[in-house]
C-alpha cells in the first residue's frame, strides 16, 4: 500500500479551516475571538496537530490566549471529530506564531541598512 505524504498537510489545512470557524463561535473565552490561525502541521501517523496563531494585540496577550487554546483542545478535537470524516482526529497543540513578528523585524533591519547606506553614499 503506497502512502500518501500530502495526506498530512491536506489534513493540517482541513483542521486549520474548521478550527477558524470553530474557535471565535464556539469559546466562551473572549480572547479567543482574536485570534489568527496562520498555519497548521500534522505529524507523519495523523495522531498530532500543531496549529499556529497570531495576535492583533500582539505577543504580550499570546501566553495566557495559548493556554486557553490549549485548555479547550478537547473540545474543539471532540467539535472537529463531528464536522470531519476522519477515523481518528489528532491531538491539538496551539502555539503563538513567531514568524510574522521576526519577519517584521528583518524588514525594519533591511530597512535601516539600506538607509544607512544610502547615506553613506552621500557623504
Amino acid at each position: 500500500m503506497r502512502k500518501d505524504g500530502n495526506r498530512p498537510r491536506r489534513i493540517a489545512e482541513l483542521i486549520k479551516r474548521e478550527l477558524a470557524a470553530l474557535i471565535p463561535r464556539e469559546l466562551d473565552d473572549p480572547r479567543a475571538h482574536h485570534v489568527t490561525l496562520t498555519y497548521a502541521e500534522v505529524s507523519p501517523d495523523l495522531g498530532h496537530a500543531r496549529v499556529y496563531f497570531t495576535l492583533l494585540a500582539g505577543e504580550a496577550e499570546a501566553g495566557p490566549v495559548a493556554a486557553a487554546l490549549n485548555r479547550a483542545s478537547g473540545f474543539l478535537r471532540r467539535a472537529l471529530a463531528d464536522r470531519l470524516r476522519l477515523r481518528v482526529v489528532p491531538e491539538l497543540r496551539f502555539e503563538f506564531d513567531r514568524s510574522v513578528e521576526r519577519g517584521d523585524r528583518l524588514t525594519r533591519l533591511i530597512d535601516r541598512a539600506i538607509s544607512e547606506d544610502r547615506k553613506g553614499h552621500k557623504e
